[in-house]
């Protein structure tokens, strides 16, 4: 009995060593096939060192509280897509840039219109691009 034990388990270990070996084979040509992570040559709207991006954000209170505050007024808009709930929006001294694509003209004036309320006017620069659904 003990030897057909020992024989179980030899087999156990040897199927389990076979499928951990052809994970990582599938993993590994799965791996050769994804497209790089890093899509820098293809993000063309953030390339110009003259336009604002969210990391080049002032890190004092007032530009934070600015950013936060459109941000929720966005968020709370429940009518917007998803698109729209994801505009980048970045303060600079009180000046607030928006970025990104939205599904409508309303949606981009609407958005334009929130930050307007809390930054104020003439403080809104806005780069939204109108993407319709295919």
């Amino acid at each position: 009995m003990k030897r057909n034990s020992g024989f179980r388990s030899f087999l156990f270990l040897a199927a389990l060593f076979l499928a951990c070996g052809t994970f990582t084979l599938a993993q590994d040509s799965s791996e050769q096939n994804a497209p790089a992570s890093d899509n820098t040559k293809i993000n063309q709207r953030d390339r110009n060192p003259n336009e604002p991006t969210a990391d080049q954000q002032q890190n004092n209170r007032s530009d934070r509280d600015i950013t936060q505050q459109v941000r929720q007024a966005i968020n709370a808009d429940k009518t917007f897509s998803s698109y729209a709930h994801n505009v980048k929006v970045i303060t600079q001294n009180g000046q607030v840039t928006l970025k990104g694509p939205v599904r409508s003209d309303d949606e981009k004036r609407a958005i334009e219109a929130k930050a307007a309320a809390i930054a104020g006017d003439g403080k809104v620069t806005s780069e939204l691009t109108v993407k319709p659904k295919s």
